[in-house]
């Protein structure tokens, strides 16, 4: 693979083809906010939180950095005021669903966002992904699921499957951001009991 350069916060980067810009910033050392990414997984780009602003002949605009391709000669800034008040609504709106995510928490101290800003409505899940993806990526076992669509999605255990290879794996469990895994898991497990 070949290598580019790239500016992120004013600092050349050298990323290999094929990387994304969140990848090459975090090679790089800069920090961008993620909750939906991991490096095992697929990119996803679901809660726009690692957004960034391009600068790219001439024009900006702003892109999810965990999906988009790192190209050469791109202006990339992490933090700015636009980028800042981004984050710090979708923060608010995921806080809304789960208000009491210690790293939903830590990341609105960082962009001041307000967590009584919008009435809760406490699913406690905030649609990242993580534990469906990892599920079906990674242990391949598709135990997890989203149902539904729009406002009303939410994550279900098939029970058949959950009840056969959830209690020895148990590997999607830390990566949820809200914690709210491990109780629909229970919930799930308490309802098909005998």
């Amino acid at each position: 693979m070949s290598e580019i350069l790239l500016q992120i916060d004013g600092k050349e980067v050298k990323a290999q083809e094929g990387m994304t810009i969140l990848e090459a910033a975090r090679s790089a050392g800069i920090f961008i906010p993620t909750l939906c990414y991991h490096e095992e997984l697929e990119p996803f780009g679901g809660c726009r939180l690692c957004i960034v602003e391009l600068e790219s002949r001439g024009s900006t605009r702003l892109v999810v950095s965990c999906v988009y391709l790192a190209e050469k000669n791109l202006v990339v800034r992490t933090r700015s005021e636009k980028i800042d008040r981004i984050r710090k609504m979708i923060l608010e709106l995921l806080l809304a669903h789960a208000p009491d995510s210690f790293v939903l928490e830590d990341l609105a101290k960082e962009y001041g966002a307000d967590r009584n800003r919008f009435g809760k409505e406490p699913s406690f899940c905030i649609h990242c992904g993580l534990c469906v993806r990892y599920c079906a990526e990674v242990a391949k076992k598709s135990a997890i699921g989203f149902v539904d669509r729009g406002i009303h999605k939410e994550i279900s255990f098939i029970p058949e499957i959950a009840a056969r290879e959830c209690m020895s794996c148990r590997k999607c469990f830390p990566l949820c951001p809200t914690e709210a895994l491990q109780a629909a898991y229970v919930l799930t497990m308490g309802l098909t009991a005998p």
